[in-house]
C-alpha cells in the first residue's frame, strides 16, 4: 500500500496562489476542482440510463388503461413537459448568471441559491427520499429479470404449462454483490463508461421488445383493443378503471422524470462550450431519444397485446419464444440496472460523504486517502469511510428489497411525491426567480398553471399508487419466501 494521502474524497483544495502556476491551473476548473472532463454524449448516456428503465416494456400496459387517443397524447405531453423543466434547470446550475455565475454541486444547492428556506429541506427530502427508493426498486426489478432467464429455459425445456417457481432471494443478493463492488467508484465523473454500457443495453431490450411486438402483429392474431383503452364491464370493473387510468397517468409521467440527478449530471460537463448549453442538447437527444422508444414501445406493444398487455411483456412471458432471445433482453434489463443503480446512487453518496466531511473534518477515517497500487489498473485512492458507509447502504437496500419484494407499489408513491416538487415545481419556481418575472404577468401565469396542472397528476397518480400498495399489502405474508408462478 502506498503511503496515506490526506485529501478530500469529493475534491482537491488548493492554496489560492497555486492558480499562478501554469501546470496547476490547466488541470482545475474555475472552482478549484479537478477539470471536468464531461460532454453532451456522455450526459446524454447518464440521462437515458436514468430515464429509460425497465419500465419501458410496461408501457404497453399504460397505453392499454388509456387507449389510442389519450394514451399517446399523455406521451407526447409529459415528454414536452420534462424537456421544458430540464431545460429550466439547466439554466439554474450556475447562479445568479447561467453562464458565469457560482457552480452548484447538488439539487439542493441550486435550490438554496435561488429560493432558500425551508424550500431546501424539501427539496432534500424528496430527492434523497426518491434517490433511496429507486434503488431498492431497482434491486427487485434486476432480480426479477435474472429470474426470467431462469424461468424462460424451464418454459422451453419442460413446456409453457409448468409453473417453475422460482425464488428472486439469490438474484438480488448476485445483484447486491456487483453493486458491492461498483459503489466503490469514486463519483459521478468516473462514471461515464458504466452509462454508455447501460445505455446500449437499454437500447437493446427495448428494441427486443419492439422486434417481438412488431412479429405478433404480423402474425395476424386478433387482439382487442380500443379508443379508450380497457373496456368497463368487459376487462374491469368501473372502480378498477378509475385506479388503473390514475396508476397509468403516474407510471407515464415518472416515466420521463430525471431531476433528482440533473445537477449531478450537470456537474461533470466541461466548462466550454457553457454547461448549460451542453446540458441542453443533451436534455433534447435524451428526451427525444427516449419519447421514441416509449411511443414505439408503448404503441406497438399495445397493438400487439390489446387490452389485455401484461406489465412487462418480457418478464411478464407476454413472449416464450424465440426463448435465447429473451434470455439476453432479461440479461440487458440485468445489466442496464447494474448501471443505473449506480446513476441513482452516485448522488446519496456524494451527499452524504460531503456532509460527513464538513461535521468532522479533522477525522482521518472520514477524508483521508489510502493510495492502493492495483495490477493493471493503476493506482486506486481507497477512502475507509467510503468503503464502510456505501457497503453498509448496499447491503441495507437489499435486505429491504428483500423484506418487502412488494416495494415497487411504495416506489409509485414515492414518485408521486418527488415528481411535482423536482420535476416541476422547483424548475419553475427557480426560473421566475432567476428571470425576475413579474406575479400576474401572461408568463408567470401559464407557468404556474403548468405546475398546478402536474400537482394534480401526482395527487391522482398517488391515489392509485396507495390503492395498489392496500391490494398487495392484503397479500402480503412476512419473511415468506416471494416467488414467481
Amino acid at each position: 500500500m502506498a503511503p496515506e494521502t490526506h485529501k478530500s474524497s469529493m475534491f482537491i483544495e488548493q492554496n489560492p496562489g497555486d492558480y499562478e502556476n501554469g501546470e496547476i491551473s490547466k488541470n482545475l476548473d474555475d472552482d478549484g476542482r479537478t477539470k471536468r472532463t464531461g460532454t453532451w454524449l456522455t450526459a446524454s448516456a447518464h440521462i437515458i440510463t436514468a430515464v429509460i428503465g425497465s419500465g419501458v416494456l410496461s408501457l404497453a400496459w399504460a397505453i392499454a388503461q388509456l387507449g389510442w387517443v389519450a394514451g399517446p397524447a399523455v406521451l407526447m405531453t409529459f415528454s414536452f413537459i420534462t424537456y421544458f423543466t430540464s431545460s429550466l434547470l439547466a439554466d439554474c446550475y450556475r447562479a445568479p448568471d447561467p453562464v458565469h455565475g457560482k457552480r452548484n454541486y447538488t439539487y439542493m444547492d441550486v435550490v438554496r441559491a435561488y429560493l432558500g428556506g425551508r424550500k431546501v429541506q424539501l427539496c432534500g427530502l424528496a430527492q434523497y427520499a426518491n434517490l433511496v427508493g429507486v434503488t431498492i426498486g431497482y434491486t427487485i426489478t434486476a432480480s426479477i429479470s435474472m429470474v426470467a432467464v431462469k424461468r424462460s429455459n424451464c418454459f422451453h425445456k419442460d413446456g409453457h404449462q409448468v409453473k417453475c417457481q422460482t425464488s428472486n432471494y439469490p438474484f438480488m443478493v448476485i445483484f447486491a454483490c456487483t453493486q458491492l463492488v461498483l459503489s466503490q467508484i469514486p463519483n459521478f465523473h468516473k462514471l461515464s463508461w458504466l452509462s454508455i454500457l447501460a445505455a446500449v443495453m437499454s437500447f437493446a431490450y427495448a428494441s427486443i421488445g419492439i422486434g417481438l411486438s412488431i412479429a405478433k402483429v404480423a402474425g395476424g392474431e386478433h387482439v382487442r383493443t380500443s379508443l379508450t383503452g380497457v373496456t368497463v364491464g368487459v376487462d374491469v370493473s368501473g372502480s378498477e378503471k378509475v385506479w388503473r387510468t390514475f396508476q397509468a397517468l403516474g407510471d407515464i409521467a415518472f416515466a420521463y422524470a430525471y431531476s433528482t440527478v440533473l445537477v449531478e449530471i450537470q456537474d461533470t460537463l466541461k466548462s466550454s462550450p457553457p454547461e448549460n448549453k451542453s446540458m441542453k442538447r443533451a436534455t433534447g437527444v435524451g428526451v427525444s431519444t427516449t419519447t421514441l422508444f416509449y411511443v414505439l414501445c408503448g404503441l406497438i406493444g399495445y397493438a400487439a397485446f390489446g387490452n389485455d398487455a401484461p406489465g412487462n411483456f418480457l418478464t411478464g412471458f407476454g413472449f416464450y419464444e424465440p426463448f435465447w432471445l429473451i434470455d439476453f433482453a432479461n440479461v440487458c434489463i440485468a445489466v442496464h440496472l447494474v448501471g443505473a443503480y449506480q446513476v441513482f446512487a452516485q448522488p446519496l453518496f456524494g451527499f452524504i460523504e460531503s456532509l460527513c466531511a464538513i461535521h468532522w473534518p479533522d477525522s482521518k477515517f472520514i477524508t483521508s486517502e489510502h493510495a492502493v497500487d492495483v495490477p493493471c489498473f493503476g493506482v486506486y485512492y481507497v477512502n475507509f469511510f467510503r468503503l464502510t458507509w456505501r457497503t453498509a447502504y448496499v447491503i441495507v437496500t437489499a435486505v429491504i428489497a428483500m423484506i418487502f419484494p412488494f416495494f415497487n407499489d411504495f416506489l409509485g408513491l414515492i414518485g408521486a411525491g418527488s415528481f411535482w416538487p423536482l420535476t416541476v415545481y422547483f424548475p419553475i419556481e427557480m426560473h421566475i426567480a432567476q428571470s425576475k418575472i413579474p406575479k400576474y404577468s401572461f408568463r408567470w401565469t401559464w407557468l404556474k398553471i403548468l405546475s398546478w396542472a402536474c400537482l394534480i397528476v401526482s395527487l391522482l397518480a398517488a391515489a392509485g399508487s396507495i390503492q395498489g400498495l392496500i391490494q398487495s399489502l392484503k397479500e402480503y405474508k412476512p419473511f415468506q419466501p416471494q416467488t414467481h408462478e
